[in-house]
């Protein structure tokens, strides 16, 4: 190891230790006030003001191809394009709080609910619905937690010249050990912390690129020269009409549907909290979306000669440590490793939640009195263990890693999108979705998005460049209303309108 690798470990392992002291601290801290265990591990009381909401929701839907794959497509392949393309998630904190933020706050409050589950729960009423969801976002999480390890044992390799599984271990450990001891409150300030470092890292990255290319005048000339000149100012170049239709849909309007980030606009303190959440978070996603994108674009232009055989996930890397002083370029990476941490964290909370939560508390313990009492004592251990042993699942699962992080991250944000967005958006705004809609919108969207998928990967074929999400959602929201249309006839529960509406 050299002494600019071994100084970048250290940089590396002092962040990752300040993260794992603040969140133990912050979460003890939190875990003192009033309220219950399973309140306080799941959704952190229902506390968070402005700042931490919006840090919070920005950390956990920036990740790995935020920082590392989208950068790094842009600056060897897609040039300008994947910046408009990218532009189209500044918006997501706006939308999600704008959106679901009262509504979903207000009904998850009277009905006690701690997590999207929960409130699925509360406006359904249906185990089937309850089951379903729950299963499929454990796979789903599953498979986007494992790009997010792998992202993050791919950044500490690619600068510390260690091999994968000892960067996947270190990286691993600190995660499932604040969020398995910490809970939410630990995750919500921990995503506050990287939420800023992220804004620092793209400020830095700007920065140095512009140096390096002598302005954007010396940079656009290298760009024209460069092997992504023909994606210069030629959007479908490289994408297709129907492509672009996609990923906004993907990265934009069906981002409502993701329960990581849908849990958040349950756990604000007042609407106060919640409309200054709004504008800090839109302000601090564009700057970090689109900036890392761009100056990523850049980064093409500069003429950095690259190893053979150096992906879109190693490209930032790379270049940050040929543009930037050792110590800084440390405090840069610093930044995609909180993307890739606020992901990840967020992420195990909402399997642990389900598993522990929404199936065990429901379906096991149910109400046996007995049983609910030592439920309420342990809930917080069992939530511990339950994340450890997810954790350690995803470390295994992640030893021989997919090769290209966009894509895993793409296919599980897709596959959850289509499981909740009809059932949460539906219960939310429309009396009669009923418990059958929602079942068939949300396992119609699924069965459709995995066969579309299926079909692209393995046979070559899509019809105009959609991607299978476009079809999935179709799909599941024409059953979602077509079903609710025609069982709303028979009659709505008066309770379910009570609490919900």
């Amino acid at each position: 190891m050299t002494q600019t690798q071994s100084t970048l470990l250290v940089i590396f392992i002092a962040y990752l230790l300040l993260n794992t002291v603040i969140g133990l601290w912050y979460s003890r801290k939190k875990n003192s006030e009033a309220g219950t265990d399973e309140k306080k591990f799941f959704i952190g009381g229902r506390g968070m003001n402005g700042l931490i909401l919006a840090m919070t929701i920005m950390a956990t839907y920036t990740s790995a191809s935020s920082f590392l794959s989208g950068p790094g497509a842009a600056g060897m392949t897609y040039g300008y394009a994947q910046v408009w393309v990218a532009a189209v998630q500044v918006p997501v904190t706006f939308l999600v709080l704008g959106v679901l933020g009262n509504k979903l706050a207000i009904v998850s409050r009277r009905t006690g609910a701690v997590t999207v589950v929960g409130y699925l729960k509360a406006r359904y009423k249906s185990d089937t619905l309850v089951i379903t969801v729950s299963l499929l976002m454990v796979v789903f999480v599953i498979a986007q937690m494992i790009g997010q390890f792998s992202g993050g044992a791919t950044l500490i390799a690619s600068i510390t010249g260690l091999e994968h599984v000892p960067a996947l271990l270190i990286f691993g450990a600190v995660v499932v050990i604040y969020t398995a001891f910490g809970g939410f409150s630990a995750v919500a300030i921990t995503d506050t912390i990287q939420g800023i470092i992220m804004c620092v890292g793209t400020f830095l990255f700007l920065f140095f690129v512009l140096q390096r290319g002598g302005g954007v005048s010396g940079i656009d000339a290298g760009l024209r020269a460069s092997s992504i000149a023909d994606t210069y100012a030629n959007l479908n170049a490289v994408y297709s009409n129907g492509g672009l239709l996609s990923y906004w849909v993907l990265v934009g309007f069906a981002t409502l549907g993701l329960p990581q980030t849908a849990v958040r606009a349950m756990g604000f303190k007042n609407t106060k909290s919640m409309h200054s959440a709004m504008w800090i978070g839109a302000v601090t996603c564009s700057f970090v979306i689109v900036g890392m994108h761009l100056a990523g674009c850049w980064a093409g232009g500069l003429g950095i000669a690259l190893p053979e055989g150096t992906s879109s996930d190693g490209f930032i890397p790379y270049v940050i440590q040929q543009i930037m002083p050792t110590g800084v370029a440390g405090i840069f990476l610093a930044a995609p490793m909180a993307a890739v941490m606020s992901t990840a964290d967020s992420l195990l909370i909402l399997v642990a939640a389900a598993i522990v939560r929404d199936l065990y508390r429901t379906y096991v313990v149910r109400e046996d009195k007995k049983k609910l009492e030592s439920y309420h004592r342990n809930v917080k251990k069992m939530s511990t263990v339950c994340t450890i042993v997810l954790g350690a699942l995803v470390i295994l699962l992640t030893v021989n890693p997919p090769d290209i992080i966009f894509f895993i991250n793409m296919f599980a944000f897709g596959g959850l999108e289509c499981t909740f967005l009809w059932p949460l958006l539906g219960g939310l705004f429309w009396k009669k979705g009923t418990r059958q809609a929602a079942v068939a919108g949300s396992i119609g969207s699924v069965g459709l998005y995995i066969f579309f998928w299926a079909l692209n990967r393995y046979a070559g074929f899509s019809i105009a460049g959609f991607n299978p999400v476009i079809w999935g959602l179709l799909g599941g929201g024409i059953l979602y209303f077509a079903v609710g249309h025609a069982t709303a006839k028979k009659g709505l529960d008066p309770d379910i309108l009570d609490k919900c509406f």
